[in-house]
């Protein structure tokens, strides 16, 4: 049943983890949303969806913490107490190890767990009309607001359009906002297996010239301890690796893992992915801005793609509520530039940052293995080196919004 009044303080268009987020972050903050989304709850929640696991990392959870979710992702997660970082089986490796005060880097959630609860917190925000199974049939963004016209029947309008859609976003492309982008020729394949010996609650970033084998810590079931493994092979390997019997494929990566947490076991559902690189140098226009993969999407390498779009939200939602107190027009181009200003250079590094990574791992040959180890050794035993890579990888770098500090604006 549509609301009375259609109106809203933003439109979003997409309701998946980023889109979600925004919503309930924008309601514990006093403002508005209508959530336009296509697809139907029952499927995108169902296990057979979305075999992937998320590192969200202590930055967004804090946000999590701070606008309510966490309470519903509570016994889902497995913390990250620590990550080993090596080139091959090879010695030569960088260990992060947070102080113990610190708490941990992160925590695995599989992506079932975490869009319910997101989906949940969202629908449940009194402040947030969420529309799911339903498409904006138009969009128009006038100079005084965004009028939009559901297959509802329904018309609905705010200052302010976000595009939340993902990396094929619509809006993104009607707007004629440039992404530069290309593919890796890799595919990620994602399980969840178990192993004889406790992960000891560490993930482990394995590279090799054809890509980075991850192994992910997850909580024990009553089959014992176990991980998510994201795989990276050639994408021409991966319907042959689809193909395999489980038994074959628990070998190969056992091969992978060198053996170190013992027999491997009980292979779930496997999930091939094809990874690409985009990256949108202009994240708004007129009345408009992009959060998400609509935005930019990264290699899987440093585990930062979803966390990148949690940062999108803390600062979007930043910006809006002080542009609310101000009384400003909250689809004002003043707003929208503070936005392209504080993510713009942010996601261009992390970008920057896993793209070159994963060219440089890729790189074949023994002598630039050694160099590679030799380098990982070195920031081993470099302590103000090491904290920059662990505050990246908590969500802690540069200039961080009062959200991921676990604060509302």
């Amino acid at each position: 049943m549509e609301r009375a009044t259609d109106r809203a303080d933003v439109l979003i268009l997409g309701g998946g983890l980023v889109g979600s987020a925004l919503a309930t972050a924008l309601d514990a903050h006093g403002l508005s949303s209508i959530v336009v989304d296509p697809a139907d709850p029952e499927t995108i929640l169902a296990a057979s969806f979305d075999g992937r696991a998320s590192a969200i990392a202590s930055a967004p959870y804090r946000m999590f913490e701070a606008i309510g979710v966490a309470d519903r992702l509570t016994g889902l997660g497995c913390p990250i107490k620590g990550i080993r970082v090596s080139d091959g089986l090879a010695p030569g490796k960088l260990d992060f190890e947070p102080d113990a005060d610190d708490g941990a880097l992160g925590h695995m959630f599989e992506n079932r767990a975490l869009r319910r609860a997101l989906l949940e917190a969202a629908q449940a925000a009194p402040l947030a009309d969420v529309r799911m199974k339903t498409r904006a049939v138009s969009v128009d963004r006038g100079p005084h607001g965004v009028t939009a016209l559901l297959d509802s029947g329904a018309t609905v309008t705010a200052p302010l359009l976000i595009a939340a859609e993902g990396r094929n976003s619509p809006t993104r492309e009607a707007a004629g906002l440039k992404v530069a982008r290309w593919s890796y020729d890799h595919a990620a394949m994602v399980i969840s297996l178990h192993h004889e010996r406790s992960h000891e609650n560490i993930a482990y970033e394995i590279f090799y010239p054809d890509g980075p084998f991850a192994i992910l810590p997850l909580l024990d079931d009553e089959h014992g301890h176990r991980s998510a493994i994201v795989w990276t092979v050639n994408a021409s390997h991966a319907p042959g690796m689809l193909a395999l019997s489980d038994r074959a494929y628990l070998h190969e990566a056992e091969k992978r893992m060198g053996g170190f947490l013992g027999p491997l076991s009980r292979l779930g559902s496997r999930f091939s992915h094809p990874l690409g690189f985009h990256h949108a140098a202009w994240i708004t226009s007129d009345r408009l801005a992009l959060v998400g993969d609509a935005a930019h999407g990264i290699h899987p390498i440093a585990g930062q793609g979803v966390n990148v779009g949690f940062r999108d939200v803390a600062t979007l939602v930043e910006v809006l509520v002080e542009g609310k107190r101000l009384g400003m027009d909250l689809g004002d181009p003043q707003l929208l530039a503070r936005y392209q200003r504080w993510r713009g250079l942010d996601t261009f590094m992390v970008a920057a940052a896993t793209d070159g990574l994963t060219r440089l791992f890729g790189i074949p040959g023994r002598t630039v293995s050694k160099v590679r180890r030799l380098g990982l050794s070195a920031v081993d035993r470099l302590p103000p080196l090491k904290r920059a890579f662990m505050a990246e990888a908590r969500g802690e770098s540069g200039d961080v919004p009062k959200l991921l500090q676990g604060l509302k604006v």
